[in-house]
């Protein structure tokens, strides 16, 4: 892989310490930690959609050519599968890194987030914690077998959605994860 981009949740920046963690993980691997434009201005609540999709987009631009992984942590990630997913405009990239999916907001498993999951041609690491308001491991679980691409999950005993005194065991379980995407990226390339 040539880099690693990564967003942060709603409700924090990009030097979020899990984040930082994984830079430190996958490294000498480039990884960019990015923030939304609503943080960039000092803003608290989210932007539309659109507006998180074009940040993605932006950004993406930005890093210039090369095999990408995105993802982040919960709305993070979520809107970089949403970019990966786009019919009109998808994005290219190697994998998606998503920590702390947001299927559902608490107490609310019937507004689900899953429209785009059939369009997810790519392999997709999901990294939760086993008592993650936002949605269970059975409906986790359920959901993601409608992705197209391999998907891996990693499961924290224990934990919600915050995934609290966990940023090193996320970022291991990604690092892994990234190398070994990029070994089977290398031996597919090979003739034979």
């Amino acid at each position: 892989m040539s880099a690693l981009l990564l967003f942060p949740g709603a409700g924090s920046s990009s030097t979020h310490a899990s984040l930082v963690a994984i830079e430190r993980a996958v490294a000498p691997m480039r990884c960019v930690r990015a923030d939304f434009t609503y943080r960039k201005e000092g803003r608290g609540a989210p932007d539309r959609a659109p507006v998180l999709l074009q940040a993605v987009r932006d950004e993406v631009a930005a890093m210039g050519r090369g095999k990408l992984v995105l993802g982040g942590r919960s709305m993070g990630g979520r809107i970089c599968s949403l970019a990966v997913a786009d019919p009109g405009q998808p994005l290219r990239a190697a994998g998606l890194v998503l920590v702390s999916y947001p299927l559902h907001p608490p107490g609310k498993p019937d507004t689900l987030r899953v429209e785009h999951f059939p369009r997810l041609h790519l392999p997709c690491l999901f990294v939760s914690g086993t008592k993650d308001a936002f949605g269970t491991q059975d409906e986790l679980t359920h959901w993601t077998a409608t992705i197209p691409g391999p998907v891996t999950h990693h499961w924290i005993e224990r934990k919600g959605h915050d995934l609290k005194g966990c940023d090193d065991e996320v970022a291991q379980i990604v690092a892994t994860w990234v190398r070994n995407l990029n070994r089977r990226k290398r031996s597919s390339d090979l003739p034979g």
